[in-house]
């Protein structure tokens, strides 16, 4: 034993010594060019894995990223990586999920969100109030103060809609009822949620109060109106104009930083998640003649590079090794009321709606993923001493839960609404029919 010992150590010291002399050679853009080169890698080769198993591609580059994070192998701690490239990494993430939006919002048209908007505002209302309820008396329970638990249940009410959108997307069904609702119940969602947070915030600090809150409304009605207003007058003139000119992929280029600015607004002017913004960019440039070579370009930027890198970033955020066994019950109970509250939530919203209540189930599942929004939003709670670390612990397994199984779940309920779509049930005429015809084969 004693050898055996000896000589791990000694590989150990060998494979320290080596660490150190690429980390001497390699600078620093040759290190990022090195973690991008991996992570490109290992996303789509576990997306091809994950769709050869019959699940969503998505669902394989959040696995990795959890492989590739501190849970297991921590990519971005190796020795001969500097430690200011997770920042790095993280920003390219924030890109990609900006371009996801954008191009869910492409796809889209501005007249068919509006049809949808009584089962979005619905289904976004009731997928906030039903977790934060279901967190609010699970914190309660757990005997945490009354404004812990209510921060909870608000972290609970979050929800991250880049996940169901990438997985709809690869169904082909993001413009169908269903894709259509859920995306505008998500923005419905972004507003509530910012805004009783803001509440929430303001109550707790006693500053501001009233005025504070009426503030943030003002701010998000300016946004919403602004970004609509622009979208609908001023861009596609704009784009036509760009069009004209003699500039290389000028089209794509300005809708980029439309894109950008609007997600910029979305934060500095409507305090929103940037990703809304992006969303609503998109939206508005769908209805332009030149939605298609948008669409190409945009498609190709993110999917050869950002949208796999911010999938994978979200494992590499996650470190499992942190979370306490004896909070298991807590977070056992936290992770069950974050699923259930959004898919039944949701779902009774979509259903008050008007939609049917197969398209309510698939609504509600879409609406289960967390993300990097519930993130944030528990950030916000460490950052102003409303929850501990084994609380955050708790958070941090309930969004991986939910980030990991929402996928599978919308496509099993698809995949099964498909083949009764293609295999519609026979009514009895045609049982009898087949029943002669079977009898006059075998006579």
């Amino acid at each position: 034993m004693e050898a055996g010992g000896t000589a791990w150590v000694g590989v150990w010291k060998i494979a320290n010594k080596t660490w150190y002399k690429i980390s001497a050679i390699m600078s620093a853009f040759l290190q990022l060019a090195l973690l991008i080169s991996i992570i490109l890698l290992a996303s789509k080769l576990a997306g091809y894995l994950s769709m050869r198993l019959g699940q969503p591609a998505v669902l394989g580059e959040l696995l990795t990223g959890i492989l590739l994070g501190p849970s297991l192998l921590n990519l971005l701690d190796l020795p001969f990586i500097a430690h200011e490239l997770a920042d790095t990494i993280g920003e390219f993430a924030e890109l990609g999920v900006l371009l996801l939006m954008f191009m869910a919002g492409l796809e889209l048209h501005f007249s068919e969100m509006r049809q949808n908007m009584r089962v979005a505002a619905l289904a976004g209302l009731m997928g906030v109030l039903v977790p934060v309820l279901l967190g609010w008396g699970t914190g309660l329970s757990f005997g945490m103060d009354p404004s812990a638990s209510l921060f909870l249940g608000l972290t609970l009410g979050a929800t991250s809609v880049s996940i169901s959108a990438q997985t709809l997307m690869e169904f082909k069904a993001l413009r169908s009822r269903v894709g259509l609702s859920l995306l505008g119940a998500a923005v419905f969602d972004d507003v509530l949620i910012i805004l009783l947070l803001s509440i929430f915030l303001a109550v707790q600090g006693g500053a501001g109060g009233t005025a504070s809150i009426l503030l943030t409304i003002l701010r998000m009605f300016l946004f919403l109106a602004a970004s609509v207003f622009a979208g609908l007058k001023a861009l596609p003139w704009f784009l036509r104009r760009t069009a004209r000119l003699p500039i290389s992929q000028g089209v794509l280029t300005i809708s980029i930083v439309i894109m950008l600015l609007y997600g910029i607004a979305a934060e500095l002017v409507g305090g929103m998640a940037a990703i809304t913004g992006s969303f609503i960019a998109g939206l508005m440039l769908a209805r332009t003649p030149e939605k298609e070579r948008i669409e190409l370009g945009a498609h190709t930027l993110a999917y050869a590079l950002f949208v796999p890198i911010f999938f994978v970033n979200i494992g590499l955020s996650i470190d499992l090794r942190s979370f306490r066994l004896e909070s298991l019950l807590f977070t056992a109970l936290i992770t069950a009321g974050a699923v259930a509250g959004k898919w039944i939530g949701s779902g009774w919203g979509a259903r008050l709606g008007g939609l049917n209540a197969i398209e309510a189930v698939q609504l509600g599942a879409g609406m289960i993923s967390r993300g990097e929004v519930g993130l944030i939003v528990a950030s916000v709670g460490i950052q102003n001493g409303l929850m501990g670390g084994n609380e955050f612990s708790a958070i941090v397994v309930m969004i991986l839960v939910t980030t990991l199984v929402t996928p599978p779940i919308l496509r099993s309920l698809f995949a099964r609404e498909k083949a009764k779509a293609e295999h519609p049930p026979l009514n009895a005429g045609q049982v009898r029919a087949e029943s002669e015809a079977q009898r006059l084969e075998e006579s």
